[in-house]
């Protein structure tokens, strides 16, 4: 069902990159994280990429959205988290 206000039709496959420190946890607590709103979340759709320093990280997840609520409240709980820097 698509909500007028949206340009996304639900359900839909939505990229979700998460950025923060470098660090060895940090693609682990970002899954963590995003298995709460999407435990079926593939590993497949899942790739990390250090920055030139390695003193970032971004974590890309490809999520299936079931609609506009899900969406916010996963974006909410990842831009709440004291290691996340930015979620796009």
């Amino acid at each position: 069902m698509n909500d007028d206000s949206s340009l996304l039709e639900f359900p839909c496959d939505f990229p979700i990159k998460i950025m923060g420190a470098g660090g060895p946890d940090f693609a682990r607590m970002v899954l963590e994280l995003v298995r709460r709103h999407s435990p079926d979340l593939d590993e497949a759709r899942v790739k990390t990429q250090l920055s030139r320093t390695g003193r970032y990280q971004s974590v890309t997840v490809i999520v299936a959205a079931r609609d506009r609520a899900h969406l916010d409240a996963l974006y909410q709980d990842l831009s709440d988290h004291p290691q996340v820097k930015l979620a796009l």
